[in-house]
C-alpha cells in the first residue's frame, strides 16, 4: 500500500478543523484515503487544544447547527499528524522536507500578511523586523522560509502554498509578500527555488465558526457519550471555491463540495463585500446597541437595515454582471447571521477594523465614487466603526477591542481631535488613496449623524 500524500496545515484552529479537515474526512468517508492532514502553529497560541489533540491522535467531534436549531454530531479523524509547538519550528519542517509533502495550507488573519494597500511588506511590525533578521520565525513568512529552504535542500520537490483566509486575492498578495520578504533577506537561491516550484492558487472559504465555548463539550458528551477536549462547533454551511492551480497534485475535493474554477474573482468579491463587510456592520452596530452575540443584532430590525441597505444599495450595483444570484446571496447571508444556535459574539467579529475597513469596504466606496454614484450606505459602516472606537475609549465597550494593525495612539489621534470624522477619513491605513477625499469626508459625516442618532438612542434605552 502506498504511502498518503500530505497536506500540511499552519495555524490549527478551529477553523481549519470545521472547514478543510471536515472535506478532507468526506473524502475518507467514501474511501479515497490517499490523502491525509498534518497540522501545527508557527506560534505558541492555542497549546491547550495542540495538547488535546495530541492526546486525542487528532480526532475530536464537530458540531454544526442549522437556523432552525437541528443539531449534527461527526468525528473528525483527517488530521493524522499534530505537531506541538517549538520556537525552532522543528516538528513542522521535519514534515515541510518530506517528498509525500504536496500541499502547505495557511489560516492567518488579514493583518497576517503585512501588506499595505500597495501589496508592499509594511516594515513598521516588530514581528515583521525580527523575522526578516532572522532572529525569530512567527511570522508566515519566516515561517515559510524556514520549511521551503529545508524542503529544497531535500530535493523533496513542488508543493502548492494555498490560502485558506479572507484576504481577497489571497495567492497572489501573499505571493508577492513571501518573494518581497525573501528578496529582503537576501535569499535569491531560495526565491528562484519558490518561483519554479511553488503556485499559490486563490481560494475563497466559508463558514461560520464561532469560539468553542465549554457547552460545545457538554453538548457532545451528552450527544455521543465522549469526553472530547478539542469539541467545537459551526454553522451548517459551507463553502470552498479554489482555482485549480496546484503544481504537484491536490486531494479530489470536488467529490465532495469543493468548486474547482479557473477564476476565483467573482465568489471572492461577493463573500468579501456581501458577507465579511456585513459581519463586521453588524457587529459594530450590534455592540452599540448592547448586544453580545450576532444573531440578536441581525434580528434587529434597525442594525439589520444598515447592512441590508449596504449591500442592496452600494454593493449589488458594483458587482453585476456576476455568476451568483447576488440578492439570493444577500438573503441567505443575513439568514446565517440570524441564527440564534451559533452564538457567534460581536467580540470576536468586531476585531481588526483597521484590516477590515480597507480590505471590505473600501472597494465599495472606490468602485461607487468612480461611477460618480452616491455611497450613502456604505459609508455607515465606517460610521460605526468610528462610533465603536469613540464607545471603546470611553470604556462602553464590554469586551477588549483587539486590532494587529492599528498603531498605537490611532485611535486617540481621531477621537482627540476637533474633527473626529474628517480625522478616520485622513486615515491612510483606512482608506488609502482616498484619504481625505471630500466626497467620503462629506458621507461619512452624514452617516456619523444618523449613526450617533441611533448610539445614543439606544444607550439611553
Amino acid at each position: 500500500m502506498s504511502q498518503a500524500l500530505t497536506q500540511l496545515h499552519l495555524g490549527l484552529g478551529s477553523f481549519h478543523r470545521a472547514h478543510q479537515a471536515l472535506y478532507m474526512q468526506l473524502l475518507h468517508d467514501l474511501g479515497d484515503t490517499g490523502w491525509e492532514i498534518a497540522g501545527g502553529n508557527i506560534r505558541p497560541d492555542g497549546e491547550d487544544l495542540i495538547a488535546a489533540m495530541i492526546a486525542q491522535k487528532g480526532r475530536y467531534t464537530l458540531e454544526t447547527v442549522t437556523s432552525q436549531g437541528a443539531r449534527n454530531y461527526k468525528e473528525i479523524g483527517s488530521i493524522k499528524r499534530v505537531v506541538a509547538w517549538d520556537a525552532e519550528l522543528k516538528g513542522l519542517t521535519e514534515i515541510a522536507a518530506q517528498p509525500t509533502t504536496r500541499i502547505i495550507s495557511f489560516t492567518v488573519t488579514e493583518a497576517g500578511y503585512y501588506l499595505d494597500a500597495l501589496d508592499q511588506l509594511d516594515q513598521s511590525y516588530p514581528d515583521l523586523v525580527s523575522d526578516l533578521k532572522g532572529e525569530t520565525c512567527c511570522t508566515l513568512y519566516g515561517a515559510l522560509t524556514r520549511l521551503l529552504t529545508a524542503r529544497s535542500e531535500a530535493g523533496a520537490g513542488p508543493v502548492t502554498l494555498m490560502n485558506c483566509d479572507n484576504l481577497r486575492s489571497n495567492g497572489d498578495r501573499f505571493a508577492k509578500g513571501f518573494k518581497q520578504f525573501l528578496e529582503l533577506q537576501g535569499k535569491t537561491e531560495l526565491l528562484a527555488w519558490v518561483e519554479a516550484n511553488t503556485s499559490a492558487p486563490n481560494a475563497m472559504v466559508d463558514r461560520i465558526t464561532p469560539r468553542p465555548t465549554p457547552e460545545v463539550a457538554k453538548r457532545v458528551k451528552s450527544a455521543t457519550g465522549v469526553e472530547d477536549h478539542a469539541a467545537l462547533s459551526a454553522e451548517a454551511f459551507i463553502q470552498w471555491v479554489i482555482e485549480d492551480h496546484f503544481v504537484a497534485g491536490r486531494p479530489a475535493w470536488e467529490k465532495v463540495g469543493v468548486e474547482l474554477v479557473e477564476d476565483v474573482l467573482p465568489y471572492e468579491e461577493a463573500k468579501i463585500r456581501l458577507l465579511n463587510a456585513t459581519h463586521s456592520c453588524i457587529a459594530w452596530a450590534g455592540t452599540l446597541a448592547g448586544y453580545t452575540y450576532i444573531h440578536e443584532g441581525t434580528l434587529d430590525s434597525e442594525v439589520r437595515q444598515f447592512a441590508y441597505d449596504y449591500v442592496t444599495q452600494d454593493v449589488l450595483p458594483c458587482l453585476q454582471p456576476c455568476p451568483l444570484d447576488l440578492e439570493k446571496y444577500r438573503d441567505v447571508v443575513l439568514d446565517r447571521f440570524s441564527n440564534p444556535n451559533i452564538l457567534d459574539t460581536n467580540a470576536r467579529v468586531a476585531m481588526d477594523g483597521y484590516s477590515k475597513v480597507p480590505g471590505f469596504i473600501l472597494p465599495t466606496i472606490r468602485d461607487r465614487l468612480q461611477r460618480n454614484e452616491p455611497i450613502d450606505s456604505v459609508a455607515v459602516l465606517p460610521a460605526l466603526f468610528l462610533e465603536f472606537l469613540r464607545r471603546e475609549r470611553a470604556g462602553e465597550v464590554p469586551y477588549r477591542y483587539e486590532d494587529q494593525l492599528m498603531e498605537p495612539g490611532s485611535s486617540e489621534a481621531i477621537l482627540d481631535g476637533a474633527d473626529p470624522v474628517s480625522a478616520l477619513c485622513e486615515d491612510r491605513l483606512l482608506f488609502n488613496d482616498l484619504a481625505g477625499d471630500p466626497r467620503l469626508v462629506e458621507a461619512v459625516r452624514t452617516a456619523y449623524d444618523r449613526v450617533q442618532a441611533f448610539s445614543y438612542r439606544r444607550k439611553a434605552a
